[in-house]
């Protein structure tokens, strides 16, 4: 494991859930607490917290923590409160149901996560909003992007299996698909990207550049657009090395939209178990700031404090 989240040592979470107590029955919430609780312990002891907490005050933490505390902050604190799938699926269900889909939430989330996650968040989306993922995709979005993201939910991609012989056969398959772009094509690419297994798709990409010249990514952004290009794109980004995917998509959501806070919040608590310090190496290598750095020049306040307790940091990122 490669987070900046790791499990606290000597946890207690009577005594946790005592302190957030008294820092949200306060006559002004002790957001410092919170954020010094939640932000250093991990997602299975803050549900031991919250177990505490209900047993304790007879009252949700959750419930309490939405009801204490107000934008960017709010959404940060009562995030870090799902269970991983859970979380995923709250993010999937207000990208679909929101005034406006989300389209680059539904990316992030179905081009990176695995067979198991997506199973699992599948199973949290049916249990929390007595509705089915596939169908809300089938729905809520068009076209090419849809088949795709209807493809990569149903988490049926091969694992570990990995065949020399047909990586030049599909390599040419992908090569056709960028060259002739019929819906036939479209469907035999995103197939390709969605159902071979990493090791199978990696031999892909190298045989593509082989028989090409050009590197797959440059192919699609060169023969498709829209949602479905960028789809496509996270795929093979995410299959090629996810933490630098997500560094990517955290630069451009703190540089190009003005601090895209849904986007960095999400990333942040999706990722802060996961590989949330590889993504940060990744960024300090690519764009020369670190992200700690980024994420102090642009947020403030609680908010601010919150998201760099859990990005977390060495000294030469202040």
């Amino acid at each position: 494991t490669q987070g900046t989240i790791l499990p606290a040592p000597n946890f207690n979470p009577v005594m946790d859930a005592q302190l957030l107590g008294g820092a949200l029955q306060g006559i002004s919430c002790e957001k410092d607490v919170l954020i010094e609780i939640l932000t250093q312990r991990c997602n299975s002891q803050r549900l031991m917290i919250a177990e505490a907490y209900r047993d304790m005050y007879g009252r949700d933490l959750t419930t309490d923590l939405k009801e204490n505390l107000s934008h960017h902050f709010k959404e940060v604190m009562v995030g870090l409160m799902y269970p991983p799938a859970s979380y995923d699926a709250h993010e999937l269900w207000h990208a679909l149901k929101g005034v406006d889909i989300e389209e680059k939430c539904l990316i992030d989330i179905l081009a990176s996560r695995s067979n198991m996650e997506i199973f699992q968040m599948k199973e949290a989306y049916l249990m929390q909003y007595n509705t089915d993922l596939q169908q809300d995709i089938d729905s809520e979005t068009s076209g090419h992007f849809r088949d795709t993201l209807m493809n990569l939910a149903q988490g049926t991609r091969m694992e570990g299996y990995a065949d020399p012989s047909t990586a030049a056969q599909d390599a040419m398959i992908l090569w056709e698909a960028c060259q002739q772009k019929t819906g036939e094509h479209k469907n035999m690419l995103q197939m390709i990207l969605c159902n071979r297994s990493h090791q199978q798709l990696w031999m892909v990409f190298q045989e593509f550049q082989n028989i090409s010249g050009q590197d797959i990514v440059d192919a699609i952004n060169e023969c498709y657009d829209g949602y479905f290009q960028e789809l496509l794109v996270a795929i093979v980004l995410c299959i090629r090395d996810k933490p630098s995917y997500f560094a990517y998509r955290l630069y451009n959501a703190i540089h190009d939209f003005g601090f895209h806070n849904k986007t960095v919040i999400r990333t942040l608590i999706a990722r802060s178990e996961i590989d949330l310090m590889n993504i940060r190496q990744r960024y300090k290598e690519r764009y020369g700031k670190s992200l700690f750095h980024d994420i102090k020049h642009f947020a403030s306040g609680h908010y601010e404090s919150a998201l760099l307790a859990i990005c977390a940091g060495d000294t030469e990122d202040y």
